[in-house]
């Protein structure tokens, strides 16, 4: 980033993509992309399993930049350090080079990694995305991914998904999915016509629509209008599938059983021979059945005597269901507010936790000093007593009684000077304790903001424009610092953003520090929500800037982000709950010296 001023005055922090192109370190030279006589028929080929008829799922290569025909060749600072090619999802080092994702990432996994371009040391958490930069690649002019398919259109690379969703010479997969073939968007009307295999089409018998695939087995087996013969072979030499069941019923030479089969007969037959059987065994029929019944309500009378002993025991069940429902409601309630204490305690525990060092070490001399007071108290009272003493027995006294006297008065002057001594001193202890309280020792500031309404209302009503965090340190004897915001906006931001700006303060070992100020700053506005997207920005300090010089006064003129987040972003996310935000503030302490 680069350093500006706003209107009144206050330095605003640019991006260096934004600046003056002399701002920008210069990149490394990268091979040049291979012009279009060079170029591979197609980079992004239509069997790439990546690929579907909707937006190309592989839009964005899997390792390395992009391979698209770029209308204009692009210029150097567009291109990787590692892979030459464009930049994909550019991110940008601590020493200025910039590289795809999947480069860096396998720079990253590597052992000791160092920048490719000046062999600098790199490490991960200093490595941020070029938002920038990646807005800029994806406005460069490119030719159609299907140009050796026929396609002469040109469009940003930003486009071209959209592009390729309506392209005609963009090779797709069948739309009927069972079908493997693939072919140009434009030749599947042709296709779906005339070649596919899995074409509709339509049953001659049943006019039922289907895959041509399916058609003659549809005719083989399951068309209902399909003409088929009679397997007894009867006088019906051929009739509707769907009307061959119910001939099986009528047909003269079917092979049948006797109705009376349920009740013990055990004829087969002809179904023309059945009437002349049932004829002739209908007393044997009758007795059959009345064997059957009989033994029917035999049963009957068994299951109803089950059936009433088993209704006898039903109410103690019921009962006793009843009874183990409400224990087991109680002991969810129980569970539930257990629960509730629980995460209570540990959400007061881990806040309490790392203020509870720095708490005991301070309460020590705190404590000290009280016992040296209450001694200093207790002396005094005795010399007091001692004094009045001697005052009374001094009236009458000899010369020496007055020399004592006179010593008394001055131990007792001197003690009560030590005693204010004292209690200036434990005063000052308080003061100092209270401090400790909210302070940062290690570069990194939270900073809670209550009544977020009510504060942003101040500012809009030009009440209150901004306001300070509590102070917070690189290190105990290390720069001081506070973070100042303006939740309506500042400059370009007012109204429509909230303008976040590090300040760098007066501090009381301000001699033996390095200036001007040269830390990294990274600036973040936490997401509450389960999601955890924080946003943020980071820049480095212009030496040059009056802003990071040595403070004279009691603070620096503040330098920041004006537009650092947008009010509708803001208040429709999940950055306010419980109408408060916090803003975190990191300060790159690994290469500070020790002062």
């Amino acid at each position: 980033m680069s350093a500006g001023r706003s209107a009144d005055g206050r330095e605003v922090q640019i991006p260096l993509q934004q600046a003056a192109p002399s701002l920008a370190a210069p990149l490394s030279v990268a091979p040049p992309i291979a012009p279009s006589s060079h170029r591979p028929s197609n980079p992004w080929p239509p069997g790439d399993p990546a690929v579907s008829q909707g937006v190309p799922a592989g839009f964005l290569p899997l390792h390395g930049g992009f391979r698209d025909h770029f209308v204009g060749t692009p210029e150097n600072k567009y291109r990787c350090e590692d892979c030459g090619l464009v930049l994909c999802q550019p991110r940008q080092t601590e020493c200025g080079h910039r590289f795809c994702q999947s480069c860096i990432n396998s720079i990253l996994s590597r052992p000791n990694p160092v920048c490719p371009a000046d062999m600098e040391p790199l490490f991960k958490d200093k490595i941020f995305r070029d938002v920038c930069c990646r807005r800029e690649i994806m406005a460069l002019k490119v030719y159609c991914r299907s140009e050796a398919n026929g396609c002469q259109e040109q469009m940003s690379l930003q486009q071209i998904p959209d592009h390729l969703n309506v392209c005609p010479f963009f090779e797709v997969p069948c739309p009927l999915g069972k079908c493997k073939e693939r072919m140009m968007r434009k030749e599947i009307p042709d296709h779906l016509n005339w070649k596919c295999k899995h074409r509709e089409t339509t049953c001659d018998f049943c006019m039922t629509k289907m895959p041509l695939t399916d058609l003659q087995k549809h005719k083989e087996t399951v068309c209902p209008a399909f003409p088929v013969s009679c397997p007894n072979h009867c006088s019906f030499s051929s009739l509707p599938r769907s009307e061959l069941c119910s001939h099986q019923h009528d047909c003269p030479k079917a092979q049948v059983s006797c109705q009376f089969h349920r009740y013990g007969c055990t004829f087969k037959g002809l179904n023309q021979d059945m009437r002349q059987h049932e004829s002739t065994f209908a007393a044997e029929h009758l007795r059959m059945m009345a064997t059957r019944n009989s033994l029917l309500e035999n049963k009957v009378e068994d299951v109803k005597g089950e059936l009433l002993e088993r209704y006898k025991v039903l109410p103690a069940l019921s009962s006793r269901l009843s009874e183990l429902e409400n224990q087991n409601d109680e002991l969810r309630e129980k569970n539930r507010q257990m629960e509730q204490k629980l995460a209570t305690m540990q959400k007061l525990m881990s806040s309490h936790s790392e203020k509870l060092m720095e708490v005991e070490l301070e309460l020590r001399t705190l404590l000290q000093l009280r016992d040296e007071v209450d001694n200093l108290r207790g002396t005094l009272e005795n010399v007091r007593t001692r004094l009045n003493a001697l005052e009374q027995g001094g009236r009458s006294g000899t010369g020496s009684t007055t020399h004592t006297l006179a010593s008394l008065e001055t131990q007792l002057s001197r003690h009560d000077d030590m005693l204010s001594v004292h209690e200036i001193r434990l005063a000052d202890m308080d003061l100092r304790f209270q401090v400790l309280e909210t302070a940062s020792y290690n570069g990194t500031l939270i900073w809670k903001i209550r009544d977020y309404k009510r504060r942003k209302q101040e500012a809009v009503a030009a009440k209150t424009l901004s306001l300070y965090s509590q102070p917070f340190y690189t290190g105990y004897f290390g720069y001081k610092m506070c973070a100042r915001v303006y939740l309506n906006g500042d400059g370009m931001g007012k109204g429509t953003h909230l303008s976040l700006f590090f300040v760098v303060m007066r501090g009381e070992y301000d001699a033996l520090l390095p200036w001007p100020f040269k830390q990294k700053v990274t600036l973040m506005l936490m997401d509450q929500g389960p999601s955890r997207k924080h946003l943020g920005d980071a820049f480095k300090p212009d030496p040059n800037s009056s802003s990071f010089r040595r403070p004279q006064a009691e603070m620096n003129i503040a330098s920041g982000c004006p537009l650092f987040v947008s009010q509708s972003v803001l208040e429709t996310g999940s950055y306010i709950k419980d109408d408060t935000i916090f803003i975190k503030v990191t300060v790159d302490t690994s290469d500070l010296p020790d002062p």
